[in-house]
């Protein structure tokens, strides 16, 4: 019953949490893709003005960034979650 509450009690922050994750991941990536590239907007794959390189370049950091962003996210809510509930979600 314990490791239901803590789940019950993450599932909805856990919702949260991603949505600001994602925007927050954006935002990042927009900002240091700025300052690595030297332009001011990152390459869409169907950017025919743009090589392979990077487009694929700009999609690693994209995806490296969000998945970091996420991570600290996710675990920031579980850690709140313990402290509320006292049980780590499952």
């Amino acid at each position: 019953m314990s490791g239901k509450i803590g789940k019950a009690a993450y599932k909805p922050v856990g919702v949260l949490l991603g949505l600001a994750a994602g925007t927050v991941a954006g935002v990042i990536f927009r900002q240091v893709w700025k300052v690595t590239a030297g332009d001011g907007e990152a390459p869409s794959a169907t950017d025919e003005d743009r090589g392979w390189g990077e487009i694929l370049a700009a999609a690693a950091l994209q995806g490296a960034i969000f998945a970091a962003v996420r991570a600290a996210v996710d675990r920031g809510g579980a850690v709140g979650v313990r402290r509320l509930t006292g049980r780590w979600p499952d």
